[in-house]
This record gives C-alpha cells, structure tokens and sequence, in this order.
C-alpha cells in the first residue's frame, strides 16, 4: 500500500507563496505520477499540476491554465516526495490542497486516474 502525507499548507496573505510538499511512503514506485489537485467548500476537486517520474527522477510536467506562471510542480531529487511551489496566492486559492499518484507515466488531469490519495492539507489565503 502506499501513503501519501502532504505538509506545507496554513494561512499566508494575499500575494504571499507557500510551498506543499508530497512524501511517499510504504510501497513505492520508481516510475509513476503525482498530481496535485485542490478543492474548496462547494466545488469540484480541481486538478493543478501532475509529474511523471521516471527511474526516481522528475521529467514532464503538465500545469492547469488556470495556475499556470503561479504554481510550480517538481520532484525533489534527494527524497521521494513532490513539491508544489505556490506564488502570487490570491483569496480564491483557499482550498483543501490534496496529492494524488497513480503507478503510470500519463497526463492525469483527471481525478479518476489516480489510485492514491493524500489526506489534503488547508491552504487558506487572505485578503
């Protein structure tokens, strides 16, 4: 079984950054992706950003439109675990932050691809 935990999240105001982060543990993959998604009280889970890992190292990303130029995604190469840098934080960034990884090298924008699940981290921003 793999666990995801997901640390980083807490209050910053508006124009401020914060950086989560997305350690892996148990069973583990040497190839695989990791998404981030987030999702606020009321909508949909929102997906930002995934990475394929492959051999252990970070290759492509892929990042929604919508946080595109203000949120960056990457593999720390020292540990098994992903980053997702945030910038520029604005009021409606306010959510649930979740990681997800599914032992596939896809773009998976999509929720349903991902077989593993963080327990989310709150990220709330103010005006």
């Amino acid at each position: 079984q793999v666990q995801l935990v997901e640390s980083g999240g807490g209050l910053v105001q508006a124009g401020g950054s914060l950086r989560l982060s997305c350690a892996t543990s148990g069973r583990t993959f040497s190839t695989y992706t990791m998404g981030w998604f987030r999702q606020a009280p009321g909508k949909e889970r929102e997906f930002l950003a995934c990475i394929n890992v492959i051999n252990w190292s970070g290759g492509s990303t892929y990042h929604a439109d919508s946080v595109s130029g203000r949120f960056t995604i990457s593999k720390d190469p020292a540990k098994n675990s992903v980053h997702l840098q945030m910038n520029s934080l604005k009021p409606e960034d306010t959510a649930v932050y979740y990681c997800a990884a599914v032992a596939q090298v896809i773009a998976a924008i999509d929720p349903n691809d991902y077989d593993y699940w963080g327990q989310g981290t709150q990220v709330t921003v103010s005006s």
